[in-house]
């Protein structure tokens, strides 16, 4: 894949890939949100906000 028909999303991901290999101490306090997100999708991203939603609403109503 030539670097003008690269999607701004691969090009993000392989510039982190680049950083972790040339930093790979950086790395030590593990992932992130931005990590979660990137490695989910659009999908992945609703899915889980909608379960944290739910877990929140299902605590407040059994714990209070």
């Amino acid at each position: 894949m030539t670097e003008e028909k690269e999607t701004p999303e691969r090009k993000r991901e392989r510039m982190r890939q680049e950083e972790l290999k040339g930093n790979p101490s950086g790395s030590i306090h593990g992932s992130g949100l931005p990590d979660l997100v990137g490695g989910l999708g659009w999908k992945g991203t609703g899915i889980l906000i909608l379960l944290i939603i739910l877990g929140f609403i299902i605590y407040t109503v059994f714990f209070q």
